[in-house]
């Protein structure tokens, strides 16, 4: 049986016998479709591909660009092919077994530039509802004054109980949360936060004894991690910023512009409650890159001389 034979009744095999969508089978057979290139190429059949050939056709992917998650997908769907024609008899042992992607480089976070964050944080709409732009601001300001994750955020307390997973102090100026793994912190927030804390819980009223939560809809339930990013999402739009702004990336920049003014990693850890600093050294890499483009714009040696 020649290779295109053997890969359409591996195809029907999948079909029939696994029942896969008809997506998910195009997927398949364009990966069988990179193999049989690769092993043509060569040439070799596919039922006399072994180690070696595989990995050299990895590192031939990975040459071109193509990422470590984009070969591994390949590498699972050659992997799945090759059990196949074992279980058939057609191949003493698996050449994809123990061959691996690339490591790929995990992207950087997204984090706002020092101004963008600020006509972010100082944006405010007179069109909007007084109650809701109150709420909103204060929002913005636990996200990017206190580097808040956005569970965090909605489980905030208007003041401290025994249920509280977190609350705010606003006359000791801290934020007390619930973090990831259960872990509780207390984190600063500076004077606007606070003011606008202030502003917000004004028009809020007295229903915490209703419901506790910081954050409420116009029904008077808690927030929600989707509602919060759908204001801010809108939030950022009308304040004229390029891109649709998450919660997460105000917490990306909080960590940033501390850590651009302050150089101290072990102070930005705390306070994002970070276990490990490993997990905060990512934003020495954005610093870098911040410092990087203040250099090209600015140093004479580094910009290219004009040809001619």
């Amino acid at each position: 049986m020649d290779d295109a034979a053997l890969v359409e009744r591996y195809l029907e095999h999948q079909r029939v016998e696994r029942r896969l969508a008809a997506r998910t089978l195009a997927l398949y057979q364009a990966d069988l479709a990179k193999l049989r290139a690769h092993a043509e190429a060569v040439p070799v059949a596919l039922v006399a591909v072994h180690n070696a050939h595989i990995r050299r056709w990895v590192a031939q992917m990975h040459g071109g660009g193509r990422s470590g998650r984009g070969i591994a997908l390949i590498l699972s769907g050659w992997r799945g092919f090759y059990t196949w024609l074992g279980r058939e008899g057609l191949v003493a042992a698996n050449p994809v077994q123990d061959v691996r992607a690339p490591k790929s480089g995990k992207p950087l976070p997204k984090a706002l530039g020092v101004d963008e964050a600020v006509q972010l944080a100082e944006f405010s709409s007179e069109a909007d509802d007084p109650w809701l732009e109150a709420r909103d601001a204060a929002m913005v300001e636990l996200l990017y004054g206190a580097g808040l994750r956005v569970a965090e955020l909605t489980g905030l307390d208007v003041r401290a109980s025994g249920t509280a997973r977190g609350w705010i102090d606003l006359d000791a100026g801290e934020a007390h949360v619930l973090g990831k793994g259960s872990k509780r912190r207390s984190v600063p927030i500076g004077a606007s936060a606070t003011s606008a804390l202030k502003a917000w819980l004004a028009l809020r009223g007295d229903g915490a004894t209703l419901n506790p939560a910081l954050f409420v809809g116009r029904h008077g339930t808690r927030l929600t991690s989707q509602s919060i990013w759908q204001r801010l999402r809108r939030r950022s739009q009308l304040a004229g910023l390029a891109t649709p702004v998450h919660p997460h990336m105000l917490r990306h920049s909080f960590a940033s512009h501390v850590l651009q003014s302050s150089g101290d990693l072990r102070a930005v850890q705390e306070l994002l409650g970070h276990a490990n600093i490993s997990t905060t050294q990512v934003y020495t890499r954005l610093d870098f890159q911040h410092l990087a483009r203040a250099y090209d714009a600015a140093h004479p040696r580094a910009r290219r001389k004009s040809g001619g």
